[in-house]
């Protein structure tokens, strides 16, 4: 992990940020760029745009792959001023242009008992919403470089966007995929989430590099692992929900870590109960 950008194909640039290993891609067209995500903190984005620099002087365009303090809250830095385009999902651009306190809040309670010095970062950074919509798909034209970001369903939320480059075969997926840790799914439909990755596995060939959210760039083989385990928590959230089975025993028997588990079982039953 590092605060560089590595070229893992044509043009296209990784940085994984230590803390918290966030990754961060860099596309480079024809005098222009596009930065897939801006990490957690006003100078954090500074060491990202530094590091894009190094890459390229172009402008930066930015997409938000969702909400999430980790992906989101560097806009202002890079984006703010002079203002670029910033691109996210509605639902996504819905919370931060109208609820910005909230998303802020709940980053500030999600970090303080782990790491309170992030916390406090969190606290006095500036936020800027997403200044473009995309519903279903929107194709951005990096000087003659198409990109395109689609929303192919909810899953870690309900405004997760892939960004994908296929003239390099790349698709970024943000938390859709998790490589250093367990899927979230505190704000996560985890019935939805299987189809969701079965529409992204379309997109995906043998030769396709896909980067998640957080850890290494993973392949085909690693992205149908994790739908084939969401399928299967599916399937015991529904039977759970119809035998009236506690959710504890529910959790228990799921393919993830005994936390995730539980939180997954409790939005899966709050899904089928309250349409959720």
């Amino acid at each position: 992990m590092s605060t560089v950008f590595t070229e893992i194909a044509d043009r296209v640039y990784l940085l994984r940020q230590p803390m918290l290993d966030v990754n961060v891609t860099l596309v480079v067209g024809d005098g222009e760029a596009l930065v897939v995500d801006t990490l957690s903190t006003a100078g954090q984005a500074a060491e990202l745009v530094a590091a894009a620099r190094a890459v390229t002087p172009a402008p930066l365009t930015v997409v938000n792959t969702h909400h999430h303090f980790d992906h989101c809250f560097g806009n202002a830095t890079i984006a703010g001023d002079p203002p670029r385009p910033v691109y996210a999902h509605e639902a996504a651009v819905a919370l931060l242009r109208e609820r910005p306190q909230l998303v802020r809040r709940q980053a500030y309670e999600e970090m303080l008992p782990s790491a309170p010095e992030l916390a406090a970062e969190l606290a006095r950074t500036p936020l800027l919403a997403p200044t473009h919509v995309v519903q279903r798909e929107t194709i951005l034209d990096l000087g003659g470089r198409p990109v395109t970001l689609r929303h192919l369903g909810r899953g870690h939320t309900d405004g997760d966007l892939v960004v994908h480059v296929p003239d390099a075969q790349v698709l970024v997926v943000g938390d859709l995929v998790e490589e250093s840790g367990p899927l979230a799914f505190d704000d996560g439909y985890p019935l939805e989430w299987a189809e969701t990755l079965d529409q992204m596995l379309r997109l995906i060939t043998p030769d396709t590099a896909v980067v998640p959210g957080h850890g290494s760039v993973v392949g085909p083989d690693f992205v149908r692992a994790q739908h084939e385990s969401l399928v299967t928590l599916g399937w015991l959230i529904r039977d759970g929900h119809r035998n009236r089975s506690l959710v504890e025993r529910v959790a228990e028997c799921a393919p993830f870590t005994p936390e995730a588990a539980l939180t997954a079982v409790q939005r899966g039953y709050a899904e089928l109960t309250n349409g959720v």
